[in-house]
């Protein structure tokens, strides 16, 4: 449910408001207390749904907003002293067209859908939803930053659909004891209702936010009448058990691999309302064999990949601990990252100590999580607080040299820590936060020093102000520091690294301090966004110091920067003869590193059209002037970056129909020999009202004049201009070849089966091994020439640079590479009872590498096929327990 709030986001950047605002009159949704019992089924039988009370005052958003509704709708709110009820009337003057599409849960799906969105604690920036599809699928998740929603929040709750032959009925009931408010005599809460009619793409809303309007949770009417219900302090237990099945490819010379493991095990998650605005959620040895794989990627890169989190534990509420976004809804970024101060993927990764050389080694694939927990509510006024703590345990890993056998720690007990606590002052107009993260690791084994940090911490203070009563106008902020401690070796290791590299012999405010057992360093960033108005406009200014580093517990692609653009944009949200909506953006953008080289910068324009029959279309161009790389040569010196321009496009058929197609496409362009490609095609295709499968192959086409040839600089007394080393680099042709493949088949709305597959395949030539020959150039020079030899050896790349017999020659591996991997699984997953799940997972991959460079499609995809796959089976069975 991405866009519950149906305002159109296009790159993060469209969240901005127009001059016609909508007048809410007072408004108000008055709840009756019940003593009848009520039987959830849809039907709506009771006498409280068919009082003459209900509420019917709907307005068009989409497609014409301010319409009245092409058909009637009544909702009615009543309450007893353990929950809350919605029903809801949905009339249809059609009700044989009605589109009642199954979904597995929080899949906001094209479909008639009804939703209510609650404020307990009336802050007008919070709150909750809860949806139900006609078929019965249920949504849910939390509203933040008043216009922002997570549907990772996963609440107990009950709902029930019923089609007739006057339209379709909602029935909702919403325990007491999973919403958090605070304790009063008389409740006043903000709520809100919204109807979509999928076959007219049309969505009615109780009150709606205006297309140029801002701010959702805000306009929430009043829901009084609520009285005399007690804040209950809930005590939820989900004990689980699982078993475990592994089944590999055995390799007889392998004494750590036999082909076959089994693992059963079991754990606890526990939810406790401490009080009515805080919750203590924890997790004793989790186990999260139930999420699906991550894709598998070609990273030719210094920067690591990104993966998002897919552990419920971690995700769910996990917008409590976003850092830097309040007050603006709209975060334009040119060649900046926002530095994430909190990545829980960091917590259970893989073991990160080295091991020594080794003929077979036997490493976890991940660090065993001991427990974590986190409290979450609200203290005081308007203070909205986070804290999570894991636990990671000590892990192992067994080798085998030379015969004999041994077993080293990889990974010592570790500690993590993240804390956030965010202030709303006078409604929304100004807010304040502070976040703070803390990694300790206790060594047991003094030969991890030398690879991980001792302790690493982070703050950070953020904030937004708007400018004006109409909440027009918006600045927000954020600053932060961190400071990482560990000994004198993990210390320069960590400053020349790919994230500072200050060894660049060329850079004047780096350098490496050989005797630090400590490094410290500041980042922040300012943004003024215009969020009202058919006219909008977003301007930033960011920095992240040389030495800041929070990837302990964080993640940064990169430090030494200092970043700012300036866009600006404009809107039509009045149907045309040809258009339903369209926009058009340009912006310019200046990237410099602390020594003032400008690193990147250009120009960027953007339209995007929304056609009559609710086809889409984006037109993106770019333009960069030749710029200064400073990682090119991993820690060398500077190398030029030759200008370039860009051209993106996207297409997409209407989203409602059985079958979708999208179309994407890039090209950047800079040389003749240096461009990328890439062409993208999304089909979605829905046979049945419950069954979804899509199929997105993608190809792509990277030619580098001189990629990075995978060596260290070789190191030359010689070589005076390039500061006494040889940056190796060398001309590269890659293809990739990737398909993510999806089947989403609901049988009800509490049986449901996925299916994921990805294939990919991915070749690449290395050739022409050249060294450049001036910092600050794009001069290259072929290794074979003058006295100089190269030639390849046993998969060995073989450099003589002089010729000399009293030289020794330098080798290194030949980064010609030809790899197919195949990975998907497959989840059962059964609610057999209200917040209690049985999953039963299948995870299969195979990998394969060719000694050829060729890209082969067809030989590979055949031959991934038949090679041996890896095998895990796992049945894990919970039970929801509510104390």
């Amino acid at each position: 449910m991405k866009y519950i709030i149906s305002v159109f986001l296009l790159s993060g950047a469209c969240l901005f408001a127009g001059a016609k605002e909508m007048v809410i009159e007072s408004l108000e949704v008055k709840a009756q207390f019940i003593r009848e019992h009520i039987e959830l089924d849809g039907i709506l039988k009771e006498a409280v749904w068919n009082n003459g009370f209900g509420i019917a005052q709907f307005t068009q958003r989409d497609p014409l907003e301010g319409a009245l509704p092409t058909e009637k709708t009544e909702v009615w709110v009543a309450y007893d002293d353990e929950a809350l009820y919605i029903g809801a009337r949905l009339y249809d003057s059609c009700p044989d067209s009605i589109s009642a599409r199954l979904g597995r849960r929080d899949d906001w799906t094209q479909t008639d859908m009804f939703c209510v969105f609650i404020d307990p604690y009336f802050d007008k920036r919070s709150g909750y939803y809860f949806a139900l599809s006609a078929a019965g699928t249920k949504c849910d998740g939390i509203l933040n930053n008043d216009e922002w929603d997570d549907d990772s929040w996963d609440g107990v709750w009950e709902g029930y659909t019923y089609i007739g032959d006057h339209g379709w009925n909602a029935e909702i009931c919403i325990p007491f004891s999973q919403l958090r408010f605070k304790p009063q005599d008389k409740y006043v809460w903000g709520i809100n209702f919204r109807r979509d009619i999928s076959r007219k793409n049309e969505k009615v809303y109780l009150v709606y936010t205006p297309k140029n309007g801002s701010g959702f949770v805000s306009r929430f009417p009043e829901l009084t009448g609520i009285e005399n219900i007690s804040t209950p302090n809930s005590i939820e237990i989900l004990p689980y058990t699982n078993a475990k099945a592994e089944f590999t490819n055995p390799d007889n010379d392998d004494p750590f691999n036999d082909g076959s493991d089994f693992s059963p095990g079991m754990g606890l998650d526990f939810k406790i309302g401490l009080s009515s605005n805080l919750t203590l959620n924890g997790t004793i040895n989790p186990d999260f064999g139930q999420v699906e794989v991550d894709p598998a990627v070609v990273n030719l890169s210094d920067v690591e990949t990104y993966f998002s989190e897919k552990r419920p534990f971690f995700i769910e509420g996990a917008s409590i601990f976003e850092f830097g976004y309040g007050g603006s809804r709209s975060h334009w970024s040119f060649n900046w990252s926002n530095p994430t101060f909190f990545y829980s993927r960091r917590i259970g990764r893989a073991p990160q100590g080295n091991l020594p050389d080794n003929d077979f080694a036997d490493v976890p694939d991940g660090t065993k999580i001991l427990g974590a927990g986190k409290l979450t509510g609200k203290l005081g006024d308007n203070w909205n607080l986070g804290v999570l703590h894991a636990v990671t345990a000590r892990e192992f890993g067994k080798t085998q040299y030379n015969g004999v056998q041994s077993e080293l720690e990889i990974e010592p007990i570790t500690h993590y820590t993240v804390g956030r606590l965010q202030k709303e002052i006078d409604n929304g107009f100004q807010g304040i936060g502070i976040i703070g993260a803390s990694t300790i690791r206790s060594f047991e084994d003094d030969r991890l020093r030398d690879d991980l940090n001792s302790r690493a911490f982070s703050l950070g203070l953020d904030g937004w102000s708007f400018l004006d009563k109409n909440k027009t106008w918006v600045i927000s902020t954020w600053a932060g520091m961190s400071n990482v401690n560990g000994n004198k070796q993990r210390i320069i290791d960590l400053q020349r690294n790919s994230t500072h590299y200050f060894q660049r012999p060329d850079a004047s405010v780096v350098s490496v301090d050989s005797q630090a057992t400590s490094m410290s360093g500041l980042a922040g960033r300012i943004l003024l966004n215009k969020q009202k108005g058919s006219m909008f406009l977003n301007s930033a200014i960011g920095i992240v110091s040389p030495g800041f580093d929070i990837n302990d517990l964080g993640y940064m692609w990169r430090t030494n920067i200092i970043n700012s653009h300036f866009g600006i944009g404009y809107k039509w949200t009045e149907p045309g003869e040809i258009f339903r909506y369209r926009e058009i953006i340009g912006a310019g953008f200046y990237t410099s590193d602390f020594d003032g080289n400008m690193t990147w910068g250009g120009f960027w324009g953007s339209t995007f059209m929304r056609f009559l029959n609710y086809y889409e279309l984006q037109i993106t161009g770019a333009y960069n002037p030749e710029t200064n790389n400073i990682t090119k040569t991993r820690g060398g010196p500077i190398v030029l970056n030759p200008p370039g321009a860009e051209i993106y496009t996207y297409a997409t058929s209407d989203a409602r129909k059985a079958v979708v197609i999208s179309v994407e496409g890039n090209t950047y362009y800079q040389t003749k020999n240096d461009w990328y490609s890439s062409a993208d095609l999304s089909i979605t295709w829905k046979p049945l009202s419950n069954i979804n499968f899509s199929i997105s192959p993608a190809m792509e086409w990277n030619r580098e004049f001189a990629q990075w040839a995978e060596t260290d600089p070789i190191k030359d007394p010689t070589a005076v201009q390039t500061f006494g080393y040889r940056y190796i680099f060398a001309g590269m042709d890659q293809k990739t070849f990737s398909a993510g493949v999806r089947l989403d088949w609901t049988f009800t709305p509490k049986l449901s089966f996925q299916l994921y597959m990805q294939p990919l395949i991915s070749a690449a030539d290395y050739y022409d091994y050249k060294e450049l020959i001036h910092p600050k150039s794009y001069d290259f020079r072929l290794l074979d020439h003058g006295n100089s030899t190269l030639m390849e050896e046993n998969d060995q790349i073989v450099f003589d640079h002089d010729g000399q017999a009293a030289t020794e020659p330098v080798t290194w591996d030949n980064p010609d590479f030809n790899i197919t991997s195949l990975r998907g699984n497959a989840v059962l997953r059964w609610e057999y009872r209200p917040g209690s799940a049985i999953y039963l997972v299948w995870t299969q991959s195979r990998f394969e590498e060719n000694e050829t460079h060729q890209f082969q499609m067809r030989k590979s995809l055949s031959d991934i096929v038949h090679s041996k796959a890896d095998n895990i089976f796992m049945l894990k069975i919970n039970y929801w327990l509510n104390l």
